[in-house]
């Protein structure tokens, strides 16, 4: 099995996988009009995948050809459900498959999945190996965060998941007890990758947090010596982010884009996610120009994409 991580070009640039956000429709548009070296679909439970409950999450693992690399991630505490999980996606024909060990939601740390695997060191080794076992070839990555209560780059955490020899470790660059209440930590960027530098030298390191744009994403990789770098928040009402020949897009072209996003959404997901996940994207799409405020309200009243294309085209015809 080929290791795609080992054929990138570096830095290489990602979009982070973020729940109810990077699903297939969004990732749809971001390949169309900006496209990552990689992907990540929304993390999906292990535990469901392997429940009564699979086909009903397997609308999460949904990708098309055009968005190849792309990798799924899964979490979990139950490294048989791992390891099943993990199978699933190397039989869906992900490119790999990555364990979030860093989500800080109270739902996933009661199920010890997600950051709470920050406190159980022996059990996150053991989800490595049980994915590396499922996945046959495929390459494994985690993504987490630089500590649970504070900094613990220099203590045990880091280190003992660069133990497992995975291909890629991904660092959010915050602990979990921050949340995204203060700035990511850069400052300690160059830490993470001397740490691998001394007990990895052949897993990749990606950093994460508070990136605003491709500029200043290689500003960063340069200034740390990471191999990657995953933006966020940054791909909000803007799936041009990765478009290296970006020109800043007509406030038209953006509604247009606005009401192609949520028609792919109702087509994909109708009756199986909720329409209110649109919203946000209403919110990012819709700001700093002339009569936002009112074309934004009106949209946050809608039920489908057929009422966001009329309210568009009426708001685009009266310009």
């Amino acid at each position: 099995m080929t290791n795609f991580w080992k054929k990138l070009n570096k830095p290489f640039f990602c979009l982070a996988p973020m729940a109810d956000v990077t699903d297939y429709a969004f990732r749809q548009i971001i390949t169309k009009y900006g496209k990552p070296d990689v992907l990540w679909t929304e993390f999906v439970s292990a535990d469901g995948l392997c429940s009564v409950g699979q086909k009903k999450l397997m609308m999460n693992l949904k990708f098309k050809k055009n968005e190849h690399p792309i990798v799924a991630q899964i979490f979990g505490s139950k490294p048989e459900n791992i390891k099943k999980a993990s199978a699933l996606c190397k039989k869906l024909g992900f490119d790999g498959v990555d364990i979030n060990m860093g989500c800080p939601d109270k739902s996933v740390e009661k199920q010890n999945s997600g950051a709470a695997l920050m406190k159980n060191h022996k059990l996150a080794k053991k989800i490595i190996l049980a994915a590396k076992e499922g996945a046959r070839g495929l390459p494994i990555s985690v993504k987490t965060r630089i500590g649970y209560y504070k900094n613990e780059i220099d203590i045990e955490w880091l280190k003992n998941i660069l133990e497992e020899n995975i291909a890629v470790l991904t660092v959010h660059l915050r602990t979990r007890k921050e949340m995204s209440k203060v700035g990511a930590h850069w400052e300690f960027a160059k830490k993470v990758v001397a740490l691998r530098n001394k007990y990895a030298k052949d897993t990749l390191i990606i950093l994460n947090g508070d990136v605003v744009d491709l500029s200043d994403a290689k500003k960063k990789a340069n200034d740390s010596g990471c191999d990657g770098v995953m933006l966020g928040r940054a791909i909000f009402g803007n799936p041009w982010l990765f478009n290296k020949k970006f020109i800043s897009p007509e406030t038209s072209e953006k509604l247009k884009i606005l009401a192609e996003h949520t028609t792919l959404f109702d087509r994909t997901f109708k009756n199986k996610k909720n329409y209110s996940v649109m919203k946000k994207h209403f919110k990012a799409y819709v700001n700093g120009f002339d009569g936002a405020k009112e074309l934004r309200a009106s949209l946050m009243e809608t039920k489908s994409a057929i009422e966001v294309k009329k309210i568009v085209d009426k708001h685009l015809r009266s310009e």
